[in-house]
């Protein structure tokens, strides 16, 4: 769910940016659109996707590849709070005309910086879990959702 947020406030930076007009100052490009950071959001779908298919059918290798998917978002959610600290950190001002649309850009971020520890926690939960369970014989194998049920 919030992959698919991320993927829709990457379409709104990209209709907000690219109807900027060029002006005396230039137009605003932050650092995280141009690397298309909240678009990273797909990865967190994709990672989403298997959790709910390891949950399914628990297999070692689904196992294993879910949780290298897991660690690979919790380096991309870091690298995207990098980036938006950055961004935020630094502004040089736009164009007059152009104002508007880099202070409702610098917006989207700073909720979206909101949003990065969510992402973080829920993929470092997971992993955690799934090296848990790892650990267990193939034979007592269960899902991580139950894992998390039984210890409640």
């Amino acid at each position: 769910m919030i992959g698919i947020f991320h993927v829709f406030m990457w379409y709104f930076l990209l209709v907000l940016y690219k109807g900027q007009i060029k002006g005396a100052f230039g137009i605003y490009e932050p650092i995280t659109y141009k690397t298309g950071c909240t678009l990273w959001g797909i990865f967190f779908i994709i990672a989403g996707v298997f959790i709910i298919a390891v949950t399914k059918y628990p297999t070692r290798a689904a196992i294993i590849c879910t949780l290298i998917i897991n660690i690979f978002c919790i380096i991309t959610t870091i690298t995207a709070v990098t980036l938006t600290i950055i961004e935020l950190s630094y502004f040089n001002s736009p164009s007059y005309r152009n104002y508007g649309q880099a202070k409702l850009g610098r917006e989207v971020s700073r909720i979206l910086l909101f949003f990065y520890p969510l992402e973080f926690s829920v993929a470092l939960t997971y992993s955690v879990c799934s090296c848990s369970n790892l650990f267990r014989r193939q034979s007592d194998l269960t899902s991580v959702a139950e894992e998390a049920e039984n210890t409640f």
